[in-house]
């Protein structure tokens, strides 16, 4: 063997079958992991058109009920929906006409729904919402975010606020 004879067989491309093995076997390792993946999401997602899949969308959508209706139900009345500073804001008023029923203001998170646009605001400002004793004729607030402008002065939207879901309020 001369010299030559060594450097040559480093150029050459190695035709172990052991390499192409091992890719194969990579390949189809996670082939079979993506579709195990998206098997069990489906299993467990269950099928959209599925009676508990209906029942739990029920479940989770509050009632919509029209103003004076969430006055007799929830004892609140909403007196006024803004735009504030700056369009960086949205300033929800209500007032407290029966404190016990008015307790239910506490048990769902609050979150206002453009009609036209569909967009959901739910951020309250720093977190912010009334957690003490609720008095008969106060009037409390809620500050939602609205970044970008989201919801505009005009707009209508819909007020989810103590489990119940009020439509076609205006924002001032």
């Amino acid at each position: 063997m001369s010299e030559a004879e060594p450097l040559r067989d480093l150029r050459r491309p190695s035709r172990d079958p052991r390499g192409r093995v091992r890719l194969l076997a990579a390949v189809t390792g996670a082939g079979l992991v993506a579709f195990g993946y998206v098997l069990i999401t489906q299993i467990a997602g269950g099928h959209r058109d599925s009676a508990s899949a209906q029942q739990t969308v029920r479940e989770t959508i509050p009632p919509l009920v029209s103003a004076t209706g969430l006055a007799r139900r929830n004892g609140i009345r909403i007196r006024q929906l803004a735009v504030t500073g700056a369009g960086g804001l949205i300033d929800l008023r209500y007032q407290v006409l029966d404190p016990d029923k008015a307790d239910s203001v506490h048990t769902a998170l609050p979150e206002l729904v453009d009609e036209r646009s569909g967009v959901v605001v739910d951020q309250l400002l720093m977190g912010h919402s009334h957690k003490g004793v609720l008095h008969a004729g106060q009037t409390y607030y809620l500050l939602f975010e609205n970044p970008g402008d989201l919801v505009r002065r005009g707009s209508e939207v819909t007020v989810a606020l103590g489990g119940l879901r009020v439509p076609h309020i205006r924002v001032q």
